[in-house]
């Protein structure tokens, strides 16, 4: 499938959401276990995006590097 470029920043903004929202709750003291899913949910959301050629390409190296650093932990 192609994408536009367009359409592939909408993506990454959309990845962003829960880039966002992982660093946002991993600053929780005590993360219930519904946050903790939500965290594991957002982490593999990443993965499965890191995995696509045509979003992975279109990062930037800082966001790469973000990205990679939420989900290797």
């Amino acid at each position: 499938m192609e994408y536009t470029t367009e359409e592939i920043q909408r993506n990454i903004l959309s990845a962003y959401d829960s880039v966002n929202l992982v660093i946002e709750m991993e600053l929780i003291q005590s993360p219930t276990t519904e946050e903790l899913d939500t965290i594991d949910r957002n982490k593999e959301h990443l993965t499965i995006m890191m995995g696509k050629s045509w979003f992975s390409e279109a990062l930037t190296s800082e966001q790469t590097t973000e990205v990679n650093s939420l989900i290797v932990e």
